[in-house]
């Protein structure tokens, strides 16, 4: 069972408790364009209401709003063809339209309810029971008509957004959040508008719009008691520990050579000469800067084994790490 929401009057709505339309066949689907399934999806997954008119039971009214009764293109066309609109083609066009008068814009929104209307009828015609075919097209043409209604409605009023959003003085809001939320409240405004109660769309789109910006301003206003600092991309990630740990260990170097400069480890003789050609310590007679040794070589130098070089580097090490945390890293 599913709810859809069905309008009783002009101002009043009435959920109806209904078994849901039954998708039509898997070869039927399989046929359709990608855009028609998410819309034949869309159709029958989600409550379908629209804004009742007393004109709407009239056989005329389809005549009077379309021109003609709704025809399909060809057999297997989702689309109704089409009379020609000034309002529609100049949108379409991308021209500038001037403001509409009442009778105009009421036209735009009866059509638009109309065909919402004409789909909850097949919906409500097909409840419980799989759509047909011909039911299919009908109900993805109704579908098209009402987004394309829609989409005209909602680009002739879209300056309207932008004009309430400058003219309300939210310094601390981001601009581009305002317009976000002002478009979402049109759309939503579209949806309920009732064009027979004698109201331009604007009076009431006006005020849901002006609500949307009091609602950015109150979640801003949250947002800042918890985060009292603006975001900073460039403070998201701190490198003070990378800087620090790279001071410390140029200090630490320094302060190595010069434990080894003044022996302040007490390191022995082979010691020293051990730490100094494994590690390539200070240079050569001729001012190049000497090579690293092994084990062994370290061990011929000397005169012992490679094993015995690696016993006295770890000392000599374990010597110097004490001299360095006790007189440097301990300060």
């Amino acid at each position: 069972m599913a709810t859809q929401m069905i309008n009783v009057g002009m101002a009043k709505t009435v959920p109806v408790a209904l078994p849901a339309a039954k998708p039509p066949s898997y070869q039927l689907i399989d046929a359709l364009s990608a855009e028609d399934q998410v819309l034949l999806t869309k159709l029958l997954t989600e409550p379908t209401d629209f804004v009742d008119h007393s004109e709407f039971g009239k056989r005329s009214t389809e005549i009077k709003l379309f021109g003609g009764p709704a025809k399909l293109v060809s057999r297997s066309a989702t689309r109704f063809a089409e009379s020609a609109d000034p309002i529609s083609d100049a949108v379409a066009a991308g021209e500038r339209v001037p403001a509409l008068s009442y009778e105009q814009e009421a036209h735009i929104f009866m059509r638009f309810n109309y065909s919402r209307y004409r789909a909850a009828e097949i919906l409500l015609e097909h409840s419980g029971k799989k759509l047909t075919a011909p039911a299919t097209r009908r109900l993805l043409a109704w579908g098209h008509r009402m987004l394309g209604t829609r989409s005209i409605i909602v680009r002739l009023n879209m300056p309207l957004v932008l004009a309430m959003a400058k003219r309300t003085r939210l310094t601390n809001i981001d601009f581009n959040e305002m317009i976000s939320e002002g478009n979402m409240a049109l759309l939503r405004s579209v949806e309920k508008f009732d064009c027979s109660r004698g109201y331009k769309f604007s009076t009431y789109s006006c005020r849901a719009i002006l609500k949307a910006f009091s609602r950015v301003a109150m979640r801003a206003s949250r947002y800042r008691g918890q985060f009292p600092t603006e975001f900073d991309p460039g403070m998201e990630r701190s490198d003070f520990i990378e800087t620090r740990r790279e001071v410390v260990e140029e200090d630490c170097v320094d302060e190595l050579k010069d434990i080894l400069s003044h022996n302040r480890a007490e390191l022995s003789d082979v010691e020293r000469t051990v730490i100094r050609e494994r590690f390539a310590l200070g240079w050569n007679a001729n001012g190049t800067a000497p090579l690293p040794k092994t084990l062994e070589q370290v061990g011929l130098i000397i005169g012992v084994t490679k094993e015995r070089v690696r016993q006295i580097q770890n000392n000599a090490l374990r010597k110097i790490r004490h001299t360095l945390e006790d007189q440097y890293l301990a300060a």
